[in-house]
């Protein structure tokens, strides 16, 4: 009788220390109720070894108490709360940031401190960058991630082509910002999109014989103000460009009506700067600035189907071999060179050696985009490939150059000539003076994209996931971080919103997944359950105390 009373009494005891246990696992999931990234768990009970009885039914078994089973982690989805800081990060779905200690680089380049090489997981983004540049969290361990691919974007920036994401290069690192700065660009590329009225009349004399498709070219004089008289085009419309340095500098693009024939319309564009900006040479080395042909840049011209869209197109630009500055000379001008589909234009503007044509080799050439290209360049007229007056002769546009029309492509946005006033449709250039980096955010990619001063954006690193088949195998070290186990495994790494991984949301934070109201029906079930085990103590106790009194 002894014997399994006491049994029953430790029976009791197992009830306390379980449910003792269990209680604690609630109350730390109360105190972390507000805490970033938090992940509830609870405690499950199993049964002890039952000891076997014997019965009048034969041999049967009596529970001998309960004992703690495991702490499970309930690793479901949290709230997500806004936040004002662009650094705060949410992952909506799977996946946890890498964060270690961080690495330190003396100023000789040289590693001074490779930092713990143990990798940490974190569903809390709360992070911020240190006075050494490093992506941390508040416990100073440096964010892991891959460093963007800038070459391979400006690669494809200059080819035309779109990469399906966005490229990283280099393994798995510390996110550092070593770059606040965003140097200068020299424009590259303007498109110049525009209305050109068809019911206007040319504001030039054209006269075959006497350069009928460049009359309004011939009016430009670099030496006079206004260059280009206010009697010789019909519309005009600028656009501001930057030079390698990042000055700025006015391109001003005129346009007038040259005829209509056979249902179609012709208009003359010219493309120029400020001549006195105009840092060319001509073929003997003599500075263009100063003279008549300073801050002209191209002449050419545009054709135009009785619907009033775009179909082909002329370019020119002064030729190496017998550029001279002085009156508008047409022998001079040949066909313009073609980059991507689209005709270039240099107006040298610092003055460098070797780049006063689109042909030398230090030339910062400008691709002229109107709304149409053809990579395979342009295709001599019956005239030849320069601007010849015996061509005008016949004020034929089939001695112009022009595209192949089976291999040149139309854009979506393209010039046009409808009866409607002559307007600006749409103006762009690539270019920029330098800036300060003014702001950092993070998109749904996981895409950590740096904002300067000057109003450009910069790709420049990718935030690291990583995601494990057995999450309850993770070790929680505190400070709201997870370590790798044996039982979880060391986990697969990869960028957000690519496979498993779940996505990134800025100025955004994970709240903790403990519902209040679920903790606190369980504290009252725990309650009641140490109650009710600590009555199995007492009454145990009362029933010895009667098993002493018999010996009265």
């Amino acid at each position: 009788m002894a014997v399994g009373l006491g049994t029953s009494m430790w029976s009791g005891v197992s009830g306390l220390l379980a449910n003792s246990t269990k209680m604690s696992t609630i109350g730390n999931n109360l105190a972390n109720v507000n805490t970033v990234g938090f992940k509830g768990a609870r405690t499950d009970f199993m049964d002890l070894m039952s000891a076997d009885i014997g019965t009048a039914a034969g041999v049967k078994q009596v529970g001998r108490g309960v004992r703690v089973g495991t702490v499970v982690s309930d690793f479901s989805q949290g709230g997500l709360e806004t936040t004002s800081e662009n650094l705060d990060m949410a992952i909506s779905g799977n996946g946890f940031f890498m964060v270690k200690q961080k690495s330190q680089v003396g100023s000789n380049g040289r590693m001074l401190n490779t930092g713990n090489s143990t990798n940490y997981y974190t569903r809390a983004g709360d992070f911020s960058f240190d006075s050494d540049g490093y992506l941390v969290t508040p416990q100073g361990l440096s964010v892991q991630g891959w460093k963007v691919d800038q070459d391979r974007i400006d690669s494809s920036s200059a080819a035309g082509t779109v990469l399906s994401q966005v490229p990283v290069t280099g393994e798995i690192q510390d996110i550092r910002l070593t770059q606040f700065t965003s140097p200068a660009k020299a424009t590259s590329s303007v498109t110049m999109v525009t209305q050109l009225d068809s019911d206007t009349a040319s504001e030039n004399i054209r006269t075959a014989g006497d350069n009928y498709y460049s009359a309004m070219s011939e009016q430009w004089n670099g030496t006079q103000s206004p260059a280009m008289p206010s009697t010789a085009y019909g519309y005009q419309s600028t656009l501001k460009v930057y030079d390698e340095n990042g000055s700025p500098h006015t391109l001003t693009v005129y346009y007038d009506k040259i005829t209509s024939a056979n249902g179609k319309d012709y208009w003359e564009y010219t493309v120029t700067c400020d001549p006195s900006e105009d840092g060319r040479v001509d073929s003997n080395g003599d500075p263009i600035a100063g003279t008549e042909t300073a801050g002209l840049l191209m002449v050419g011209t545009m054709t135009f189907d009785s619907s009033g869209s775009l179909e082909n197109m002329s370019a020119y630009t002064l030729q190496a071999s017998n550029a001279v500055g002085g009156a508008f000379d047409n022998t001079q001008w040949a066909a313009a060179s073609v980059t991507n589909g689209y005709p270039v234009f240099t107006a040298n503007f610092k003055s460098v050696s070797d780049a006063s044509f689109t042909d030398s080799p230090n030339a910062l050439n400008i691709a002229l985009n109107i709304g149409i290209s053809n990579k395979s360049g342009f295709l001599a007229g019956a005239g030849g490939g320069t601007l010849l007056s015996d061509a005008d002769t016949a004020s034929d546009p089939d001695e112009l150059v022009s595209f192949n029309p089976a291999t040149t492509s139309v854009n979506s946005t393209v010039t046009t000539s409808y009866a409607t006033s002559s307007s600006t449709v749409f103006s762009s250039q690539n270019g920029y003076t330098s800036g300060l980096l003014t702001s950092v955010s993070v998109d749904a990619d996981g895409i950590l994209t740096g904002t300067f001063s000057n109003g450009q954006t910069q790709k420049l690193w990718a935030l690291a996931l990583a995601n494990f088949t057995n999450l309850q195998g993770l070790s929680r070290q505190g400070s709201n971080l997870y370590a790798a186990t044996l039982e979880s495994g060391q986990g697969t790494t990869n960028r957000a919103n690519t496979g498993i991984a779940g996505s990134i949301s800025g100025n955004t934070l994970e709240t903790s997944n403990v519902d209040l109201a679920t903790e606190m029906v369980s504290m009252i079930l725990t309650q009641r359950g140490f109650e009710a085990n600590s009555k199995t103590i007492t009454t145990v106790d009362t029933m010895l105390s009667e098993v002493i009194q018999l010996k009265r």
